[in-house]
């Protein structure tokens, strides 16, 4: 008794004087994130007081580009951001918990919480936000991760008449059906309360920045991610423990939500346009945008033959002519 109390004593001390440690140097980098990636927008504040960072330009008809997992609206400002302004005015949110957007009120963000936001409460927050900023029947365009939530805003045009309704929608390699499998040990360990207090984190204050470059080009393979995309990403704001938590916990919680929406696609009448690489390992195209390219009568689906799961940067045109067609397919053009 008297060992096993010991061991649990020095135990406890050697997490108590790593989390120390560990705190100091990933605020640290907290820091210095912030510092090199600042807000690149504007915000604005919705019901419960959450803010909501934003960037917007061009005129024309309303476009709006929700980012993927572990991203920020950096992702489109790169490059397909800019070509879009001279037909549209386009607005890149960061996704809730992601960049510089808050999480959605009232949700635990403790790090022994595990619940992430899901499509339903970032589609909210983010359609609340552009109310606000007077966007009015958008294409509503997202990657990865961000389709899913586009999905969701699509859906919710089917509950009545309401301004910020997509008139159209925008896939890019999107997340929209369940997956067959568990999503493997990373988000499993991260997003759960072992994961919020102790290996998030040691992560977030040790990791090399060779590792997150390296998860940069694997999202990208096979194809190489273009020259300075890391360097202006801000990948580091992604290893802030608040918006890691949020990040994981929102992806491992995701397949519950996608089980119901699912089953609510074949009621979808708005024009959808969908662009994924037939290359992509990550989102991969055979489990999610050839199902709804089969239930959803108004999608048309796009494949790039060999492309992984960044299409957008890959091929800048076909993303541009996939926004085409779903304004001129819904009068906007």
């Amino acid at each position: 008794m008297k060992l096993a109390l010991k061991a649990l004593t020095l135990t406890a001390l050697t997490l108590g004087l790593g989390a120390i440690i560990t705190g100091c140097t990933d605020t640290y980098r907290d820091q210095a994130a912030e510092q090199a990636f600042p807000p690149i927008g504007q915000f604005v504040t919705v019901q419960g007081g959450a803010k909501v960072h934003y960037i917007q330009a061009g005129t024309g008809p309303d476009v709006v580009l929700i980012h993927g997992a572990g991203g920020n609206l950096r992702d489109f400002k790169f490059d397909l951001f800019d070509k879009l302004t001279d037909h549209y005015r386009v607005t890149a949110f960061d996704r809730p918990g992601l960049g510089y957007t808050d999480r959605f009120p009232g949700i635990d963000t403790g790090a022994l919480a595990t619940a992430g936001e899901s499509p339903l409460q970032q589609a909210t927050m983010l359609r609340e936000a552009a109310s606000q900023l007077g966007i009015t029947q958008p294409v509503v365009v997202g990657h990865s991760m961000g389709g899913i939530v586009a999905y969701e805003w699509a859906l919710m045009g089917l509950q009545g008449d309401n301004d910020v309704n997509a008139a159209a929608m925008v896939s890019f390699a999107g997340v929209a059906m369940p997956w067959p499998g568990g999503l493997g040990p990373y988000y499993t360990v991260n997003a759960s309360a072992l994961g919020g207090a102790v290996t998030i984190p040691l992560i977030s204050a040790l990791v090399p920045t060779s590792k997150v470059e390296d998860a940069i080009e694997g999202a990208f393979a096979p194809q190489p991610a273009p020259a300075g995309y890391a360097d202006y990403i801000g990948a580091a704001l992604a290893l802030r423990p608040e918006t890691f938590r949020a990040n994981v916990r929102q992806v491992n919680s995701l397949r519950p939500y996608a089980v119901e929406m699912a089953k609510l696609y074949p009621d979808l009448t708005l024009p959808i346009e969908i662009l994924h690489g037939t290359a992509d390992t990550t989102v991969p195209i055979d489990i999610h945008s050839e199902k709804v390219a089969a239930l959803v009568k108004s999608a048309h689906l796009t494949r790039l033959d060999g492309v992984g799961h960044m299409p957008h940067h890959v091929d800048p045109a076909a993303a541009i002519d996939a926004i085409d067609r779903a304004a001129a397919r819904a009068g906007l053009r």
